[in-house]
């Protein structure tokens, strides 16, 4: 087997390499188009389980928190094993596991029956992103890194707006506990598929593993035996103040982002009087944006701005600030109204490439870790902001306003933030 020493240029390497980066990363990004299947399928069907259960505004958010943290914890840790153990494995692992909890969570009749197999199930989850995307590091180096992930963000938009389509159809044709029992099933079946269709390096095919000249990259991978102690990634982030700020930044987002798809269903299903049919097809515009911008925005940093991941960052919150002070202060009465708010709030999320920023500044080898790292951070926000506005919705009369605002007062706090970290 080839080993890092045998490593030659980017620019040298065959034909037969450049076939097998492009098979890894679309089977990867044709996997991830249906990975929220089990994992956010939650949030198109929750104004069902609210009525079917009786739930409240935070028993709703309890949900989304389980979930939520579920999967923040699960970054933390498979990542780093992933890189020990071997990326395909543990993506196989996750979509299994993911599955069974969510045919759990189909079975419950209260709270905690269904948010505790639920946060389960995420935690099962996220053992598909954080070794998916060191597994493409493996193979695309930095200058070209925003491309491969940007059509890994693709497919995870693209996996929202199926999710929200197939789930919110699932879901009012055959009730919400289908919901939690078919859709999954299909992350399954592609899981052990992926399993065959990948390696994780260029060295499992017998090919050279190639040089990172990008010295944003090159610095951590030439400069730290990072597999020579486990623990030994998660103490060079940490210490890292450019990745403890781009964490945070990646917080921050995911508190817009994840806000929106946990509450926009309620807001327009209750506030705006619409259908749960009409509610389904309104609020799936959202990931619309989150489909179209990664892949845009991945391109724009690696052609025009020789990768720097930044200004992308900038414009996604300044134009999503913008959107969502918009949100708060027009009426939801209306669907065209709402519909091009909701593509605008989608596609300005969307551009920001924090993902590829985590790999940027770990390089290569600590990939997995960094982005599990940066990942659970965005997940803990997350969780934080289903509690918060959840108790901020049901002790205050539903404030709607209140909430959208500080969002948008949450993406002008991120350009002052990520400012700073300039990578």
């Amino acid at each position: 087997m080839k080993t890092r020493a045998n490593a030659v240029k980017y620019s040298d390497m065959p034909p037969r390499y450049h076939y097998w980066k492009w098979r890894v990363l679309l089977v990867f990004a044709f996997f991830y188009l249906f990975a929220y299947f089990g994992r956010f399928n939650f949030w198109p069907i929750s104004p069902l389980v609210k009525d079917d259960l009786d739930f409240t505004y935070i028993q709703i958010g309890l949900v989304n928190v389980c979930l939520l943290w579920g999967f923040g914890l699960g970054d933390i840790l498979h990542g780093r094993a992933s890189e020990y153990y071997g990326f395909r494995v543990w993506i196989v692992f996750g979509a299994i596991t993911t599955t069974v909890f969510n045919l759990i969570a189909s079975l419950g009749t209260s709270i905690w029956t269904i948010a505790v197999p639920y946060g389960i199930a995420g935690f099962c989850n996220a053992a598909c992103w954080a070794p998916g995307i060191s597994m493409i590091a493996q193979w695309w180096p930095r200058k070209d890194r925003g491309l491969a992930l940007g059509i890994v963000g693709t497919a995870s938009g693209g996996s929202m707006l199926l999710m929200w389509w197939v789930v919110g159809y699932v879901g009012i044709e055959f009730g919400w506990r289908a919901a939690f029992r078919y859709p999954p099933i299909i992350v399954l079946i592609l899981g052990v598929v992926l399993y065959f269709l990948v390696r994780d390096r260029p060295a499992h095919v017998d090919m050279d593993e190639y040089i990172e000249e990008d010295p944003v990259s090159s610095t951590p991978e030439i400069s730290v035996p990072v597999r020579s102690t486990k623990l030994g990634p998660y103490k060079l982030l940490l210490k890292d103040p450019k990745f403890h700020l781009a964490s945070h930044v990646k917080g921050l987002e995911n508190v817009v982002k994840y806000g929106l798809t946990t509450w926009i269903p309620l807001y327009y299903f209750e506030v705006g009087k619409h259908s749960i049919e009409s509610t389904v097809l309104l609020t799936a515009i959202l990931p619309m944006g989150y489909l179209i911008a990664p892949l845009i925005s991945g391109l724009i940093s690696d052609r025009l701005l020789n990768s720097n991941r930044r200004p992308m960052v900038i414009t996604s919150c300044v134009i999503s600030a913008g959107v969502l002070f918009l949100v708060a202060i027009v009426p939801p009465y209306s669907s065209y109204i709402g519909a091009l708010l909701l593509l605008l709030g989608g596609l300005s999320i969307g551009l920001s490439p924090m993902s590829t920023l985590a790999v940027d500044i770990a390089g290569r080898d600590m990939a997995a870790t960094s982005s599990g790292l940066l990942d659970a951070h965005g997940y803990a926000y997350a969780g934080l902001q289903a509690l918060l506005f959840s108790i901020i919705l049901d002790m205050t009369g539903s404030p709607w306003n209140i909430v959208f605002i500080c969002m948008a007062l949450v993406r002008v706090l991120s350009v002052v933030m990520i400012y700073k970290v300039r990578v």
